[in-house]
């Protein structure tokens, strides 16, 4: 895979940061320290770049129907400036990614996103016209774009289906503002109300440090925030409009896991780690009455119920967990096994994530962990990890 650099690479570079490979692209994994990122997200405000995160435009008169094909939630509950979190699945309703799905203002058409963006700022409070074919933008994961970029050409070809799909992650740069904050932060930056008047999962387009931008109510750390997409030429002018600490992977890492939020290729993989929503728990995001790829082994395993679902472990004995380690009953026999683990910067615990047998997932349910050869006691946690 090509090692991708996100736009702000010299910026992070310059100020300290340390990098590390992830999803193809070289990304800042911390700029201080993990702990102390962590701990500004927790109790003020951080800022991460994240655009190696993928972004992919449909429009059309067939848009919502390739949307609601591809993934599994119901993209016709989106109203413009709605989002939703989905997953995308195969035939036999494993996960290939999960994702966030926004539908876009009203005259938005792919590949045309960051160039329109300052024209519907201006026509966003103007009277409705005549209705608009849908538009959707959704978000994969690191590495993700082209796969599923060609998935969806793919489809919709196949299909006969009247769509535009375009790859604009390259147009983009994202990143996220994040923490109790974050709304005072946009406040400062933006001088439109509407942005820290959205209510979560709710999106706009808006001048942030006068560079107009789509700008989410969402985010991956538990915490209130924001998550700003503005082009790829601008990043630094955003970047820079924001007094808060810089943070890496690393803190979003931690951040993540005390909230058990799934990480693609880690706590799920089509080859390495092949799960379904409702195993790793995040059944809500499938919508039945709807007919997407994977519809009907997600019917059947609904009905039938699974072996293994998702959970969170803290250990009582010293140690920190990690992926991969097993997961047992006490008494050496194999219960499931961990994908995430860490040290809880806020709890000062160590606590993992991963996949037990359905019979042992009950909260306060007591399992060991297998740390180097050693069985630490440990408890079921059904996450969130810490109380937000």
């Amino acid at each position: 895979m090509t090692e991708r650099a996100p736009p702000l690479h010299g910026v992070h570079d310059a100020r300290g940061a340390k990098f590390t490979d992830f999803g193809g692209w070289q990304m800042p994994v911390e700029f201080d320290s993990i702990r102390e990122e962590h701990a500004a997200v927790r109790e003020s405000v951080g800022i991460f770049d994240v655009s190696h995160m993928g972004e992919i435009e449909v429009s059309g008169p067939d848009a919502t129907t390739l949307m609601n094909r591809l993934t599994t939630n119901d993209v016709t509950a989106l109203d413009p400036g709605d989002s939703q979190y989905a997953a995308v699945t195969n035939d036999d309703g494993v996960m290939l990614d999960d994702t966030v799905v926004y539908r876009l203002p009203d005259g938005v058409d792919a590949g045309t996103g960051a160039a329109a963006l300052a024209d519907l700022d201006a026509d966003l409070d103007a009277p409705a016209g005549e209705p608009a074919d849908p538009a959707y933008l959704f978000v994969p994961n690191a590495g993700h774009d082209e796969q599923l970029y060609d998935r969806w050409v793919d489809y919709r070809d196949d299909e006969g289906l009247d769509a535009a799909v375009e790859n604009v992650t390259d147009d983009w740069a994202m990143l996220a503002v994040q923490g109790p904050d974050a709304a005072d932060a946009l406040d400062d930056a933006t001088p439109a109300d509407r942005v820290v008047g959205l209510s979560k999962f709710e999106a706009t387009v808006a001048a942030v440090a006068g560079v107009e931008s789509w700008v989410a109510r969402t985010g991956y750390t538990g915490e209130d925030g924001f998550e700003i997409m503005c082009p790829t030429a601008d990043a630094e002018t955003v970047w820079s409009a924001f007094d808060a600490q810089p943070c890496g992977l690393g803190a979003r890492d931690t951040l993540r896991t005390e909230m058990g939020y799934l990480l693609s290729g880690q706590d799920f993989d089509p080859d390495d780690e092949p799960r379904t929503p409702y195993e790793a728990r995040i059944g809500f995001v499938v919508k039945l009455d709807t007919e997407f790829v994977g519809r009907d082994a997600l019917e059947a395993q609904f009905e039938e119920g699974v072996d293994e679902k998702f959970v969170g472990v803290r250990l009582l004995d010293r140690g920190v967990p990690r992926g991969g380690y097993a997961v047992t009953d006490g008494d050496l026999t194999r219960i499931g096994h961990l994908t995430s683990g860490t040290m809880s910067p806020t709890l000062n615990e160590p606590i993992g994530l991963g996949y037990l047998h359905e019979s042992y997932t009950e909260a306060g349910t007591e399992v060991s962990v297998a740390v180097r050869g050693d069985e630490k006691r440990a408890e079921v946690v059904i996450p969130p990890f810490v109380d937000r």
